[in-house]
């Protein structure tokens, strides 16, 4: 029984990791990237419709984003859409594609942007910690109910110790990298 709920808890903590790494690919890092587009919804003949499914995404250089739509009608939509979001970039419309040019950040903006990386990461170790809570508390239930013995609930806590530490450590690395990332020129 200790091992479904080790089971359950590794997948939470799986999930953890995954929502960190979506909003640490969301920061803008002077370098062009097309996932910085995820987010961007177009009014699409009526319908919200993702960037990437309406257009061809392409980074000619580190510092461009080159947006060419299948539909050539869409251009405005979609000029738009990235104008109206907050991703502090100016859309250049030619009439067959849109730029977007990244300049390079400065020494502060990338402070910020650092900042805002270390708040996701003590906020997925606070989910990592909440999950690890849920954990221990679901076997000294499973403990009372089917009578484990105090060493048996010790070693599943233990478990659910280390299974937590291993992720925090996990938190901590994609928090250097991104840093790392963020921090170069």
């Amino acid at each position: 029984m200790i091992s479904a709920i080790l089971d359950e808890t590794t997948e939470r903590m799986d999930k953890t990791i995954a929502s960190l790494q979506g909003q640490f690919s969301s920061v803008r890092t002077g370098r062009a990237n097309a996932s910085l587009l995820d987010g961007i919804m177009v009014d699409y003949y009526g319908v919200q419709t993702p960037i990437n499914q309406m257009a061809a995404i392409k980074t000619p250089d580190a510092h461009l984003l080159c947006i060419e739509p299948w539909d050539k009608a869409s251009l405005n939509a979609i000029e738009k859409a990235i104008a109206d979001s907050n991703l502090g970039i100016s859309p250049n419309n030619d009439g067959i594609a849109i730029r977007l040019p990244f300049p390079s950040l400065t020494e502060e903006r990338r402070k910020e942007l650092v900042k805002e990386c270390k708040d996701y990461a003590e906020n997925a170790r606070m989910g990592i910690r909440n999950i690890r809570r849920d954990a221990n508390s679901d076997i000294e239930k499973i403990g009372k109910e089917e009578n484990l013995s105090e060493d048996e609930q010790h070693g599943g806590q233990d478990k659910v110790q280390k299974l937590t530490d291993s992720y925090i450590e996990k938190i901590n690395s994609l928090l250097d990298s991104k840093e790392a990332e963020v921090m170069e020129i």
